[in-house]
């Protein structure tokens, strides 16, 4: 323990698992040149559908893979002065296990039905602690999902080797505009973080635009 004007401090030893995420995170933010983007999604079709919280990361998660396939910049990396464009769409889901952070991968999201989408990343959930190595290997993406803390939204960060990330915030109740009306119903902000190296401002709003109507059209 350490003293001084603060108080007595405990000495806690972070874990391999808490050392490899504060290694991951300072080179990232030392690295990268984040730009942020972030954009309001109407919940109405998803919140009339009643789904469970792992349920519907499993709709962000494919809407964000689907959008992935079109924006192909999206789904890549700068390293060493050039593009890395990956043919397989992997996205790194973050999620906790006690004190520690993890990112578990979702191999080939975007051929994912749904429905088995949404069992993969319960899984992955479930066994948060003892995932092998590949399992925690290989994304291409980062989403991370903050309904069950009610966090309204989130900066994301970019890991080295990908070009951006999403995070989704709660669903809250808001103002909405359909048309030519106002009216209160179901929002959740989502917010993309991207490498400004290889997914400038342009072609990043419009990934983020089509995140946004993906997830506004109730998911098959």
């Amino acid at each position: 323990m350490t003293t001084g004007a603060r108080g007595q401090a405990r000495i806690e030893e972070p874990t391999r698992a808490q050392r490899a995420v504060a290694r991951r995170a300072s080179e990232a933010r030392a690295t990268i040149p984040h730009l942020e983007l972030g954009t309001d999604v109407d919940m109405d079709p998803l919140a009339a559908c009643g789904r469970a919280s792992h349920a519907l990361t499993g709709v962000i998660a494919q809407a964000c893979a689907l959008a992935l396939r079109e924006h192909p910049r999206a789904n890549a990396g700068y390293r060493d002065g050039r593009f890395e464009l990956y043919p397989r769409i992997n996205i790194g889901l973050l999620i906790e296990s006690g004190d520690d952070l993890e990112v578990a991968t979702v191999f080939d999201a975007d051929a994912k039905p749904l429905a088995e989408l949404t069992e993969v990343i319960a899984d992955l959930r479930a066994r948060a602690g003892s995932l092998t190595q590949p399992e925690r290997s290989g994304a291409t993406f980062t989403l991370a999902h903050h309904q069950d803390t009610g966090v309204a939204w989130a900066s994301p960060l970019v890991w080295t080797g990908q070009a951006a990330a999403v995070a989704a915030g709660a669903v809250r109740e808001a103002a909405v505009i359909r048309g030519d009306q106002v009216a209160v119903g179901p929002r959740m902000a989502i917010t993309l973080a991207c490498d400004h190296r290889i997914l400038y401002g342009p072609p990043a709003a419009r990934f983020l635009a089509r995140i946004k109507e993906l997830l506004e059209h109730e998911p098959s």
